[in-house]
């Protein structure tokens, strides 16, 4: 579940999400409860891993697992511990890693995060809110890709702020 501006942005450039905050969605339900709850694990990179860390309150409820080559267990803040573990493992071995342990479904956030899950064709699905904003420059969702991703919409919901969720199978 990826909130992008229209213009197909995530983050601005320096990874601040000022113009997501600022969206009018009060009182509106966007699934992220529900979707949060329906998968095992969450993964993310450094870089979204840090601009959460900004937040007021960590939003997540589920372990979660930073992938970074930089980052070690003495980044993450104390009222974290436990809840957050720093692995260097590729994508396909931590893929092979969740599947002994039983995990089936796998939340992957960030942008480069998601396109090298997405490459090697461990994302089967994705759902993917637009925010009625045009930012003009930051980090993109989706960047150059090797070959054409085929994707079906399975669903469609709008909401009064003009927000829209997509939810997408790759076929």
């Amino acid at each position: 579940m990826m909130a992008m501006s229209l213009d197909g942005f995530v983050a601005r450039s320096d990874r601040t999400l000022d113009w997501l905050m600022k969206q009018p969605t009060e009182g509106e339900d966007h699934g992220f409860d529900d979707f949060q709850n329906s998968v095992d694990v969450i993964v993310m990179g450094s870089g979204s891993f840090r601009t959460l860390l900004g937040f007021d309150e960590w939003i997540y409820s589920r372990p979660v697992v930073v992938l970074s080559a930089s980052m070690t267990d003495r980044d993450i803040p104390d009222r974290l511990k436990g809840r957050i573990e720093i692995s260097a493992e590729s994508p396909a071995d931590l893929m092979t890693r969740f599947e002994t342990l039983g995990y089936e479904r796998i939340y992957v956030d960030g942008a480069a995060l998601i396109r090298s899950f997405l490459a090697p064709g461990f994302i089967v699905d994705m759902k993917i809110t637009l925010v009625p904003i045009l930012i003009g420059n930051g980090i993109r969702l989706f960047g150059d890709l090797d070959r054409d991703i085929d994707l079906k919409l399975e669903s469609v919901a709008e909401y009064p702020s003009g927000l829209v969720s997509l939810t997408y199978r790759l076929v």
